[in-house]
């Protein structure tokens, strides 16, 4: 069978700027987090969102043993934290020692420089490639009071990652 060419999809893809999440998790008391590019909303009655996770990410490995996950929004004012959530692993560096957090809902931590975020439980885990999705029911959350110019991918587009997917 012949490769499929995908040109046309990459050309599309390399000009979608769209928002960039920065995920965490705790399980077993370990606290973990991770930039992720591939999250959407997936259903509005029930809502639901799409969290994708690259399997080489530590923060993959958490969440294997959790029950729910904390998804945040930052503003562009707050890139920091998301460079630092996007370009160290887990595996060597911990994050939330160089980051203001507290523990929420369902024991998740929550990034205080967040411009909103919402926790949900995760209701089921399905192959994506070489990420795993996690489907989310939202259970708490605090909205934007004020999101002027979120993080997108075009911020962090040449970001060298933690992992490689």
């Amino acid at each position: 069978m012949a490769e499929p060419d995908l040109e046309a999809f990459d050309k599309l893809v390399s000009l979608l700027n769209y928002p960039v999440f920065v995920v965490t998790v705790a399980a077993g008391g370990a606290p973990s987090g991770c930039l992720v590019g591939f999250a959407s909303q997936a259903s509005i009655h029930p809502p639901r969102f799409l969290v994708g996770l690259s399997e080489q990410n530590h923060t993959f490995r958490v969440a294997a043993g959790a029950t729910h996950l904390a998804v945040h929004l930052f503003d562009r004012e707050h890139l920091d934290v998301v460079k630092l959530f996007g370009s160290r692993s887990g595996d060597t560096v911990n994050k939330f020692d160089r980051c203001s957090w507290h523990v929420g809902p369902a024991q998740t931590p929550i990034l205080d420089d967040a411009a909103a975020w919402f926790v949900g439980k995760i209701l089921d885990r399905f192959p994506l490639g070489d990420h795993v999705g996690h489907l989310l029911e939202p259970v708490d959350g605090s909205p934007p009071h004020q999101l002027e110019q979120w993080v997108s991918f075009r911020d962090v587009r040449d970001l060298p990652p933690g992992h490689e997917a």
